[in-house]
């Protein structure tokens, strides 16, 4: 039985272990956080689905340390059949973390803003030895303090460690973003080709602006990974992306043509003019026929 009935911190290598002949999908209602070595690629995870840990995300990753990836309430997770001996040890940690561990703290409401418990499973974070050491002795710290007598402190003690690890990762991200940017070079590329592919196919006249669902799921990409790595390599998100691509065009037709304000609007995909007028001045400082008249 767990130390507390809201959180574990769990030792893989503590476990006694099993063959597992056949897949089995679990579908948690807590937080799990995982670190695990390279060579452990037995586990999948994905928001809704079951789906299989590419091996090229071990060979295209920074380092040859550990992974660590994080899961939200309502996800599932997967255990790929296993043929290793009882006597096998694999190395590893998992913290699970039942929301009704956080009541009544401020992370309760800002674990939600960590956008990493969201990304997809070959987005997860690859760990140079000295990250990994220091998340390791985070956990360790969750580990002593979850083992101890629970008094009035020891949430606050977790809460706090928990944060700790949580900041280390969107240090670490942030680190990756910029140590894969060869990696990601091509995604930029790729956004700009697919969404003036989109403008130019006059899918803003019949369906409206892209959306960053349309946009992740068109570069496989889940939305929050793709939003982080947008703005550590451009300073812009996905939405701001599309934004601009969108302004240029409208300046494009602004200067060039004798098109309507409202004509401009509606090629651009939008249902109202003002709303168009509105972003065009909130991008520029212009309104679309201060921007026209410059011109003349």
């Amino acid at each position: 039985m767990p130390d507390h009935p809201h959180i574990s911190v769990i030792n893989l290598e503590a476990l006694t272990r099993a063959n597992i002949k056949e897949p089995i999908k679990l579908m948690f209602d807590f937080y799990v956080i995982s670190l695990k070595p390279h060579e452990n690629g037995h586990f999948q995870y994905s928001y809704g689905s079951y789906v299989t840990m590419p091996d090229k995300t071990r060979e295209s990753s920074d380092f040859k340390a550990s992974t660590l990836f994080f899961m939200s309430p309502g996800q599932v997770f997967g255990i790929a059949p296993l043929n290793i001996e009882r006597t096998v040890k694999m190395p590893g940690w998992f913290i699970l973390i039942h929301p009704d561990f956080l009541w009544r703290t401020k992370l309760a409401k800002s674990i939600k803003q960590y956008s990493f418990f969201d990304y997809a499973a070959n987005e997860a974070l690859q760990l140079a030895p000295k990250e990994e050491k220091k998340i390791v002795s985070i956990i360790k710290n969750i580990q002593q303090e979850y083992e101890t007598n629970i008094d009035t402190f020891s949430q606050s003690i977790i809460v706090a460690e928990l944060e700790l690890l949580f900041t280390y990762a969107e240090r670490f991200y942030n680190r990756q973003f910029i140590t894969r940017k060869i990696i990601h070079s091509g995604v930029l590329e790729k956004l700009e080709e697919l969404l003036n592919g989109y403008i130019d196919s006059n899918k803003l006249v019949t369906e409206g602006l892209p959306t960053v669902q349309y946009i992740s799921e068109s570069l496989h990409i889940s939305p929050n990974y793709l939003r982080g790595l947008l703005k550590s390599l451009t300073g812009l998100n996905t939405q701001e992306h599309i934004h601009k691509l969108i302004i240029d065009k409208a300046k494009e037709k602004l200067s060039t043509t004798e098109l309507s304000i409202s004509e401009i609007a509606y090629e651009l995909g939008f249902e109202h003019p003002t709303s168009f007028s509105k972003l065009f001045k909130s991008k520029t400082n212009q309104s679309p026929l201060e921007f026209r008249a410059s011109f003349n």
